[in-house]
C-alpha cells in the first residue's frame, strides 16, 4: 500500500486506467479532454515566471571558481558529451520516429502561432532572439527572447551585487522562484487526474497505437543511453589506456543505486567513494568534477530532452526546421548546464521545450506517464557519465592511479559533506 502513495505509482496507474478507459469508450473520451488541458495550462502559466527568476538568480549569484586548468578540462568534456548526447538523440528521433504513431490533426496550439510561423532567414531568426518589449514576449510566452533578457538582467545584477554587496533583488527573486515552485508542487498533486484525462482521449482517438508509441519513445531513450555510454567508454579507453573490461564491475554498485532510486543526489556519495577507491581518481579531482557534474553533467537529461522535442514535433505532424533542431539542442544543453535552471520536474521541462519551439502539447500526457521509466535511463547515464569525465580529467592532470584501478593498491575516500551540496542535489534530482 505504501507503494501506491508514491507519485510515480499514482501517475503510472492513472495512465494505464486512462488508456483502458479510452480504448473502451472510444471517441466519447474526448469529452474529458478539457480536464487534461486544464492541467497542462496550470503548468504552462508558471513557465515564464519560473524561467525568468531561475535564470536571473542563477546568473546574478555566480562567482568565479578559480580552479583554472582543471575547471577548463571538466567543462570541455561536459559540454562536448552534452553535444554528442543531443546529436545522438536527434539521429535516433529521426530514425525511430517515436512520436509518429499518434499524429494529431490539430497542429500547433493557437497561443503559439506567432512562434510557429514560416521559417525566415538566419538574420531575422537571430534578430528575433531579442524582443523590443519583454512584456510582450512574456504575454506570448516567446521563451528565447525571455531567456536572453533574463541572462542580460542577471549579468547586470551580478555586476551590481559585486560592486555594492546589496543582494536584495537577488534574494527577492529567489523567494519569488520558491513561491512559483510551490505553485507547481500544488499543481502536480493533480497529475494523476490530468494524465488520465489526457491519455483517455488519445487512446479513444488513435487506439492501441498509444501504447506502442510510448514503448518506441522509451526504446529510443534506452538506445540513446547505451550508444552514448559506449562512446564514453571508447573515449575513456583511448585517452587513458585502462582496461575497459574492468569498468562494469567497478560501476555496478552506483548503477544499481541510480536505477532503483532514479536520483543522482542519493547516488552521489557512492559515486564519489567508488570513483576514488575503485577507479583511482584523486580526491581533489573527484571532489571538483563530480560536484560540478551534479548540475552540469546530466547527459541522460540532454538526450531525453532532445527526444522530447522530436517526439512532440512528430506527434503534432510538425516538420522541424534546421533552426528549430539547433535551438532544441541548445535548449537541451543549456538546461543541462544549469544556465537555464527549470526545477519542478519533467512536466515543466516538457512544457518549456514545447513552448520555446512552438510545438503542440497534446502528447505531453503520454510522456509524463512513462517518465518514471525514462528517469531510470537518464539517471544511469547522468551518474556514470560523471565518473567517466572525472577519469579523463584526472588522467590529463596525472591524477589517475592505475594501480588502484587494476586492484593492486587500496585508497580511502574522505567523507562527503552532504550539507554543502544541498543545492546541487536539488538541481540534480530535477534533471533526473
Amino acid at each position: 500500500m505504501k507503494f501506491l502513495k508514491h507519485p510515480a505509482a499514482q501517475i503510472g496507474g492513472a495512465a494505464v486506467l486512462g488508456i483502458v478507459f479510452g480504448l473502451i469508450v472510444g471517441d466519447w473520451a474526448g469529452n474529458i479532454k478539457f480536464v487534461g488541458d486544464l492541467f497542462i495550462r496550470l503548468i504552462q502559466m508558471s513557465i515564464v515566471p519560473l524561467v525568468m527568476t531561475s535564470v536571473i538568480v542563477a546568473t546574478g549569484s555566480m562567482t568565479g571558481s578559480g580552479m583554472g586548468q582543471m575547471a577548463f578540462r571538466t567543462f570541455k568534456w561536459m559540454i562536448g558529451f552534452s553535444v554528442v548526447a543531443a546529436i545522438v538523440a536527434w539521429l535516433l528521433g529521426t530514425a525511430i520516429q517515436p512520436g509518429a504513431g499518434i499524429t494529431f490533426d490539430g497542429g500547433v496550439d493557437p497561443s503559439l502561432s506567432d512562434q510557429a510561423g514560416a521559417a525566415t532567414g538566419w538574420q531575422a531568426t537571430i534578430l528575433g532572439f531579442v524582443s523590443t518589449n519583454v512584456f510582450a514576449a512574456m504575454s506570448s510566452a516567446a521563451m528565447v527572447p525571455i531567456i536572453v533578457f533574463s541572462l542580460l538582467f542577471g549579468v547586470a545584477l551580478n555586476s551590481y551585487v559585486s560592486k555594492t554587496g546589496n543582494r536584495a533583488v537577488v534574494d527577492l527573486l529567489d523567494q519569488v522562484q520558491q513561491v512559483v515552485l510551490t505553485m507547481i508542487r500544488f499543481v502536480m498533486h493533480l497529475a494523476p487526474i490530468g494524465v488520465f484525462c489526457l491519455l483517455a482521449p488519445i487512446a479513444g482517438e488513435v487506439g492501441i497505437a498509444v501504447v506502442t508509441t510510448g514503448l518506441k519513445y522509451l526504446g529510443a531513450t534506452l538506445a540513446g543511453v547505451l550508444i552514448v555510454t559506449a562512446l564514453f567508454v571508447l573515449v575513456v579507453w583511448l585517452r587513458t589506456g585502462i582496461n575497459p573490461a574492468l569498468l562494469p564491475g567497478k560501476l555496478t554498485e552506483q548503477t544499481l543505486i541510480a536505477i532503483t532510486t532514479t536520483s543522482s543526489a542519493v547516488t552521489f556519495p557512492t559515486v564519489l567513494k567508488n570513483t576514488i577507491e575503485k577507479i583511482g581518481v584523486s580526491q581533489r579531482v573527484a571532489n571538483f568534477t563530480l560536484s560540478v557534474g551534479l548540475t552540469m553533467g546530466s547527459y541522460g537529461a540532454v538526450l531525453n530532452y532532445m527526444l522530447v522535442v522530436m517526439f512532440l514535433a512528430q506527434s503534432g505532424n510538425v516538420e522541424l526546421s534546421v533552426g528549430q533542431i539547433f535551438m532544441g539542442m541548445a535548449l537541451a544543453i543549456l538546461l543541462n548546464m544549469g544556465t537555464i535552471t527549470v526545477p519542478g520536474g519533467f512536466p515543466v521541462v516538457a512544457m518549456f521545450l514545447a513552448t520555446s519551439l512552438g510545438l503542440p502539447f497534446e502528447a505531453v500526457g503520454l510522456l509524463i506517464a512513462v517518465d518514471w521509466f525514462a528517469g531510470i535511463f537518464r539517471t544511469f547515464l547522468n551518474v556514470n557519465g560523471d565518473t567517466f569525465v572525472a577519469m579523463m580529467v584526472a588522467n590529463a592532470n596525472g591524477e589517475l592511479d592505475k594501480d588502484v584501478y587494476n586492484g593492486t593498491k587500496l585508497v580511502s575516500a574522505e567523507d562527503v559533506n552532504v550539507a554543502a551540496l544541498e543545492a546541487q542535489f536539488a538541481k540534480a534530482d530535477a534533471a533526473d
